[in-house]
């Protein structure tokens, strides 16, 4: 089972923020996402992430490579490639992720209990425990997610390597990956009925694979019955999640690793609106400093999954009080992030005012250029992406947009391409990335066009604009 699992490439699943890229299965969401891991969904890490309930086609990739050079040669901006912080994320994936395949449960147990318990996260504020927990479900996942995507990718493949014998889902003509590989985790857990963390596992695995069923009916080439039976499947494995959290409520008060895995059951789940705030304002004070969760709740808190308008402006208000301390007015920012790129009414109730401080406050409080990318996108692509939809968001969305010239001007020194690619994709974090590269390629592209269009004044004056720690330099041609 796991020899055959472990070819598949490893990916993020929608939840994860785009946090990363500022979250869920982006899904190569290494970024931001928005992101959601199950536990802050959207949406990445990467919350997360209701806009996975709409994935899109494959994103377009490519951009006219004269214009690209053109402003290449005008803009002379250091381009991020990869930094320490991503190698530890990357590292910390593949350590979970090699003990699973070693079936080394108990040891990867213990390394998840002293990361949830020290806090311990990454640079970013990546939470070290959700990144070993992902690493260990992902060949499951990644397994589940190739075989939808791949229709002619049959059992007779699966069984010539791991030997198993065909069975009844063979003569039905059901890929055994669909299922083999969960029903291994769940074995895995009747082997250690006593440990919390790896039946945590196991939970996020059944809400990684529902997202995955969730995206596979949302698919426009599916018939009506496909797509019923698809959600059908979505929906077992969203109770099986909540039936393997539910014993483990008490245990999550004292765990952001837990407490983040009971939130990612919201997704799939209906829920009292106060109910759902509750949660996310716990896990929330476990991790003030993590932006993740509030992003995350601003899209429970939309009419469309468990909240309302009035309740989203109230627990926005409600979030920016309780992390006042660390983001300022930030917390309203954050939990208006996502809801505002995915509703239109929610960008036309937002305070633009509060908002906009709430920009600033972020940027005191992680002047860092993967924050200052990732809100420059946000206001410079993801916000008018929207126009048109509704008179008075326009006016809000316009107000905000006007951001970008200060954070591009006075704080932007080198340019993170995957965040902006994601920018243009609203932070959906279930965005099919057919390639990382060409991907990245198409956010350099848009943050060029973004970017010239700041400076147009001096670039057609003849100037060339260089960026560095010490600032903008106007540089003639």
């Amino acid at each position: 089972m796991w020899t055959h699992l472990s070819r598949l490439q490893k990916e993020f699943p929608a939840w994860i923020s785009a946090g990363f890229s500022g979250t869920g299965p982006r899904r190569q969401t290494k970024q931001g996402g928005p992101q959601t891991l199950a536990c802050e969904q959207q949406p990445p890490y990467a919350t997360p992430q209701l806009t996975a309930e709409h994935p899109k086609a494959a994103v377009p990739q490519q951009e006219g490579t004269d214009e690209v050079e053109s402003f290449a040669e005008k803009l002379l901006i250091p381009i991020h490639d990869e930094d320490l912080d991503s190698q530890n994320r990357q590292s910390l994936q593949d350590k979970g992720q090699f003990l699973a395949r070693q079936e080394r449960w108990p040891e990867l147990s213990q390394l998840i209990q002293a990361a949830d318990q020290a806090h311990s996260r990454t640079t970013s504020d990546q939470p070290e425990a959700d990144l070993l927990a992902y690493g260990a479900r992902s060949d499951v996942v990644n397994a589940v997610e190739h075989a939808l995507q791949d229709r002619s990718h049959r059992s007779g493949a699966f069984n010539k390597v791991s030997g198993t014998k065909t069975t009844r889902r063979r003569k039905t003509g059901e890929n055994p990956i669909l299922i083999d590989g969960v029903m291994a985790l769940e074995s895995l857990r009747r082997d250690h009925p006593k440990d919390i963390y790896l039946t945590a596992i196991v939970a996020l695995a059944h809400i990684d694979i529902a997202w995955i069923w969730r995206g596979a009916a949302s698919d426009s080439a599916a018939n009506q019955t496909r797509q019923d039976s698809q959600l059908r499947r979505a929906t077992a494995h969203f109770e099986r999640a909540a039936a393997l959290l539910a014993p483990l409520k008490n245990q999550s008060r004292d765990s952001a690793f837990l407490s983040a895995a009971q939130c990612a059951l919201f997704a799939g789940q209906n829920a009292d609106t106060v109910d759902v705030a509750d949660a996310y304002g716990a896990l929330i004070d476990q991790a003030p400093e993590n932006p993740r969760p509030m992003r995350a709740l601003g899209a429970q808190m939309l009419p469309r999954a468990n909240g309302s308008y009035a309740a989203l402006e109230l627990e926005a208000r409600r979030t920016a009080a309780r992390t006042q301390q660390h983001w300022g007015a930030g917390g309203y920012t954050w939990v208006y992030f996502d809801a505002m790129a995915i509703d239109a009414q929610a960008c036309a109730r937002v305070d633009p005012q509060f908002f906009l401080d709430g920009l600033q406050d972020i940027l005191c409080a992680d002047p860092s250029q993967e924050m200052t990318n990732l809100l420059a996108a946000y206001c410079a692509i993801t916000l008018p992406n929207g126009l048109g939809s509704n008179p008075a968001a326009d006016s809000n969305r316009l107000e905000i947009s006007k951001a970008a010239n200060w954070l591009v001007r006075s704080h932007l020194h080198e340019l993170h391409p995957l965040i902006w690619a994601h920018a243009c994709e609203g932070f959906d974090n279930n965005a099919r990335v057919t390639s990382l590269r060409r991907f990245a390629a198409h956010g350099q592209a848009k943050a060029l066009q973004c970017i010239a269009g700041i400076f147009c004044d001096e670039l057609d004056s003849g100037h060339k604009i260089a960026f560095s720690p010490d600032g903008v330099d106007l540089i003639p041609a």
